[in-house]
């Protein structure tokens, strides 16, 4: 009878067709490149000198060969790493762009009809709205110039793709959560180019609004542009293409008389005016962080996968330490306190090491940008990406309350620079190249940007690079800078 039973059953099982599988994930490697390697547009370089920018033991420093590439005839130079990766991980990226009103029907003289039929409104009230009105019209255009600098790490795939969609999501997300607000305004941009979508669309300039409001929507859309919508492009696009790595992002913003200086990661960004370095970002590293990180770990200890302690010690703890008194700190912490060592204490630390060696979760040593979805501990399961963040600090400096000289500029560069060269000396080396140019001179800045390079660079002596002025070891990263003469834009 069971027999019986089991034939019928394998019968009628045979006769059904397989029930359709989900496809497998195919694997990173197996995918199409996003963008294939490339240097900055503005380069204008050719792929035979792309290999030639490549070589590890000369490091050539690369420059525009035409500096009115960039805006305001802005310095750029980058070089290659000592050998660190096979090419350079770090990118740039630089835009300029002038949004012109629409043609739209004034409205000025209605808004004047309906207050003289408003008995509700006083005469003040009328005044105001119609000075604030007439203000509005006078903004015809509104000029936006944008630098980024992106530093690469394991991959050049996400600083790549940054540097290629980073404005975009700047622009769209400001278009769409503040300026685009009913079908009139969608009827207006029918016939406007994807180009135009910027950080302050065409609706800003027919809208009644204070400058205050204005400002605070710009910083909004830039924090929400970098928090959103480029992390999910690169989270979805990762399974279809290979997207490699991750990148920090230092972004500067010139619109409406103000510099927005937009920041996630440990590139850094020095303004010099009269020969003065001022700080325009700070670093953000595991030892900066180490209270947010530790904090998101107390929140969700499973983060751990239990190999690792949320707590910091000033070294590392061992079986013989067990039972003893030792100093430690956890996220309400800003100085030591003395505890009694636990099992979990030897855990490996969630933050070690010191300086450039600090690491999270002994695997990665920045703790904002963008990518790194698949980065997981060695040998482990548990990942590292819910302690990463793309949420960047801005800072804004007023471009309208200054009066700028030719020797006033802004330096953007990646950490290659900065783990050698201080923000005063960086400012000095720009100055002392600067006076051998004449100020209209259009390589004046390219060739400042080159020199700063260098002298981080430093040159091949023995068995390491080192500065031949200083006698102290030279930067073996990946180094790009920018040099952005601040005069163009304050003066305007």
């Amino acid at each position: 009878m069971i027999s019986r039973v089991r034939n019928v059953v394998n019968s009628v099982m045979g006769g059904l067709a397989a029930l359709p599988q989900p496809p497998e994930r195919p694997q990173p490697d197996d995918l199409e490149l996003k963008y294939p390697y490339c240097r900055p547009e503005f380069l204008q370089l050719s792929q035979d000198e792309i290999q030639v920018s490549a070589d590890h033991v000369s490091r050539p420093i690369m420059v525009p060969r035409e500096p009115n590439r960039l805006p305001w005839s802005a310095g750029y130079a980058e070089v290659i790493n000592a050998g660190k990766s096979p090419r350079n991980e770090d990118q740039a990226a630089t835009t300029q762009l002038c949004i012109s009103r629409p043609a739209r029907t004034s409205n000025r003289n209605t808004n004047k009809a309906n207050n003289k039929g408003n008995n509700g409104n006083s005469g003040e009230d009328n005044l105001q709205q119609e000075a604030m009105t007439e203000e509005t019209e006078e903004m015809d255009e509104l000029h936006f110039t944008y630098f980024g600098v992106f530093d690469g790490h394991a991959g050049t795939g996400a600083a790549i793709m940054a540097s290629r969609t980073l404005h975009y999501h700047i622009r769209w997300v400001t278009f769409v959560q503040t300026w685009l607000k009913d079908m009139n305004d969608l009827l207006l941009l029918i016939h406007v180019t994807p180009i135009t979508l910027v950080l302050i669309c065409n609706e800003l300039l027919m809208n009644v609004r204070s400058a205050a409001r204005i400002l605070y929507d710009v910083i909004v859309k830039l924090e929400d542009s970098f928090n959103l919508p480029h992390t999910i492009q690169i989270e979805r696009e990762r399974l279809t293409f290979r997207i490699t790595g991750g990148c920090t992002a230092l972004v500067a913003v010139f619109v409406l008389g103000k510099l927005f200086l937009v920041n996630a990661g440990d590139s850094r960004a020095v303004l010099c005016r009269n020969g003065e370095a001022i700080p325009m970002s700070r670093d953000f590293t595991p030892e900066s962080e180490r209270q947010r990180l530790q904090y998101l770990a107390h929140l969700h200890p499973h983060l751990l996968s239990n190999e690792f302690t949320a707590l910091e010690f000033p070294r590392r703890l061992h079986k013989t330490d067990l039972g003893k008194q030792t100093l430690y700190r956890d996220h309400t912490m800003t100085g030591w306190s003395v505890g009694t060592v636990t099992e979990d204490d030897l855990k490996f630390p969630l933050i070690f090491g010191e300086g450039k060696r600090c690491r999270v979760l002994a695997t990665i040593g920045v703790t904002r940008g963008f990518g790194d979805h698949d980065l997981r501990v060695y040998d482990s399961h548990c990942q590292i990406k819910p302690f990463l963040t793309a949420a960047p600090e801005i800072q804004t400096y007023d471009m309208l309350e200054q009066r700028f000289g030719e020797d006033d500029f802004l330096i953007m560069a990646s950490d290659g620079l900065w783990d050698v060269v201080a923000n005063q000396d960086a400012c000095n080396v720009v100055l002392d190249a600067l006076t051998q140019f004449h100020p209209q001179d259009p390589n004046r800045y390219t060739s400042a940007a080159q020199e700063l390079v260098m002298h981080a660079r430093g040159t091949l002596q023995g068995k390491g690079w080192r500065r031949p002025a200083e006698d102290k070891p030279a930067s073996g990263d990946d180094i790009t800078a920018f040099i952005i003469p601040l005069y163009h834009y304050g003066n305007q």
